[in-house]
């Protein structure tokens, strides 16, 4: 099981209800912990249209998680 941090931002804070949480999972990628947290939280964003970092770099969906890194999924934005 790896320990990881997970900050919100967005229709995902909003959907998770949070702003961030510590997750212990069996997930092993970036893209498996959004499907967990996504079955959890029920997000509507799809993987695609979003990008993720970790430990604040951009990274592909398929990182490898370690314990203790700190993740964000980072929704489309609007602005004006």
């Amino acid at each position: 099981m790896t320990t990881v941090h997970v900050q919100y931002y967005a229709i995902l804070r909003e959907q998770a209800r949070a702003s961030r949480e510590t997750v212990t999972t069996r997930a092993q990628t970036a893209a498996a912990l959004y499907a967990e947290l996504t079955a959890r939280h029920g997000f509507t964003l799809a993987e695609s249209l979003m990008k993720v970092a970790i430990n604040g770099e951009f990274a592909p969906w398929a990182s490898v998680l370690n314990d203790g890194d700190e993740i964000v999924y980072i929704p489309p934005v609007a602005g004006g």
